[in-house]
């Protein structure tokens, strides 16, 4: 029986029955303003502060001061502590648009993980990292060596990918097919504002629920309430997905 990782988010952990397959790759998707980056600093953070389990922030779309600032907008304030202490490692957009191919900013990854205890990992975003990539064929071969590296170094891990479409089902990319797990953040306009919600569509070797559940953003980070969003993209699984 694998060991399960808490994502750190209060209901999200019930949905997934325990939380995330340890050294498992999951894909995080939504539109732009989601809660999708706030998830990954939420990860990183309740890995050290409850579970003493170090991370790492790769991002290719803002810079270290911006991440600190998101940390502290929901309560986080200790945060850039962790950071100092490099419990929290954050490689930033300065550090990896520097590089310029797959391959060197792969190297400064490695430069950072390998020989250290890090558990949690978080890639923000999968959007730019592509970037990398002329083709199809290309982006497949190194999504996969990829994945393998971040297992292979011991690493549970969010991919987070900006989505055009607001209902997921309407754009299925091949990156959904080469991680371990699919999460969605969506949102809804209201007269008022926006309704939240998220969906874990795919969990291979989990029992997942697969309802659309509501969710909300606020101090403390994101809470997911256990009760179904009124809409669902497929009745409940109860076999693993695989």
């Amino acid at each position: 029986m694998s060991e399960l990782v808490s994502t750190g988010v209060e209901g999200l952990d019930s949905i997934l029955t325990g939380g995330i397959t340890e050294q498992s790759t999951v894909l995080v998707s939504g539109n732009p303003g989601t809660g999708k980056s706030i998830f990954g600093i939420q990860y990183l953070y309740t890995g050290v502060t409850e579970h003493d389990e170090r991370g790492v922030y790769v991002s290719f779309e803002e810079d270290e001061a911006d991440i600190r600032g998101a940390a502290e907008s929901i309560g986080f304030d200790d945060f850039g502590e962790l950071v100092d202490d490099e419990r929290i490692v954050i490689l930033d957009k300065r550090q990896m648009l520097r590089e310029t191919d797959f391959s060197t900013a792969v190297d400064k990854l490695l430069d950072t993980i390998e020989g250290e205890d890090f558990d949690r990992l978080v890639l923000d975003s999968l959007s730019m990292f592509q970037l990398f990539f002329e083709d199809e064929q290309e982006k497949r071969t190194y999504l996969l060596k990829f994945s393998d590296i971040l297992k292979a170094n011991g690493l549970t891990s969010l991919l987070i990918n900006e989505q055009g479409a607001v209902f997921p089902d309407t754009e299925v990319g091949l990156e959904n097919f080469l991680t371990d797990g699919n999460i969605y953040f969506i949102q809804t306009p209201t007269d008022s504002g926006v309704n939240r919600y998220v969906w874990v569509a795919k969990m291979r070797k989990q029992d997942i629920d697969t309802d659309i559940f509501p969710m909300e953003i606020g101090q403390g980070g994101i809470t997911v309430h256990e009760r179904a969003g009124g809409f669902s993209m497929m009745s409940r699984s109860d076999e693993p997905s695989f």
